[in-house]
């Protein structure tokens, strides 16, 4: 006879019915986890926050690449202000500087005219006449060219029957500029045609021309 020993039956899980222990255990591998589940809704919101810092970010490096070019603008232009007014200031310092120094440049003229312009004061003379147009003195006034109020102040005048427009026909003070500006007018003396001189000069180119075509025509 065998004896059965107690506590030594083999002891089953419980299957569901109508279902065996093999069909249970892939439905178990199968079901993804809650937090499985929960990823995909959790990243859809990470990439939103993202795409708005990084337009965010655009923003701002727009708007600080506009501040930075308004800034290299502006500073541009207070460059080039601050060269035109450098420029300026020092025209207007030589002006003054070379202004002061026109009376010894008349007396110097004067002296040539006289022949009296000799030995070391010939030499100092020039050199400072040099210096003076290196520094962008220029004078300017001849006899025989015509009026300008704008560059000539006429100190005297006559009439002159061989001129035909207003001349000035003697430089009593040469004048000056630098570059463009005028510092200082030619003053001179003036002539004007004749009263009267441009009608007979009319009458008489009016004989030459009827001269040439064999004389008035008969009627």
């Amino acid at each position: 006879m065998t004896e059965e020993t107690p506590g030594f039956d083999e002891q089953q899980p419980d299957v569901p019915s109508g279902a065996t222990s093999d069909d249970a255990e892939p439905k178990a591998a199968d079901s993804p986890s809650t937090e499985e589940q929960a990823a995909p809704a959790g990243d859809t919101g990470q990439d939103v926050a993202l795409v708005a810092q990084l337009d965010q970010a655009r923003t701002a490096l727009s708007e600080r690449t506009a501040d930075l070019q308004r800034l290299q603008a502006e500073f541009q232009n207070y460059r080039r202000r601050v060269e035109r007014d450098r420029i300026a200031v020092k025209e207007i310092a030589i002006a003054n500087l070379l202004t002061e120094l026109l009376p010894v440049l008349d007396d110097i003229g004067r002296a040539r005219e006289h022949g009296e312009l000799v030995g070391g004061f010939k030499s100092v003379a020039e050199s400072l006449e040099s210096t003076a147009a290196k520094m962008g003195l220029q004078q300017f006034g001849k006899e025989g060219e015509p009026f300008d109020p704008t560059i000539h102040e006429a100190l005297m005048h006559s009439y002159a029957p061989d001129v035909t427009e207003t001349t000035c026909v003697a430089i009593l003070q040469p004048g000056y500029r630098i570059g463009e500006r005028t510092i200082r007018p030619a003053r001179v003396a003036v002539a004007e045609p004749q009263p009267g001189a441009q009608t007979v000069k009319a009458d008489e180119s009016a004989e030459a021309d009827d001269k040439e075509s064999g004389g008035p025509e008969e009627g």
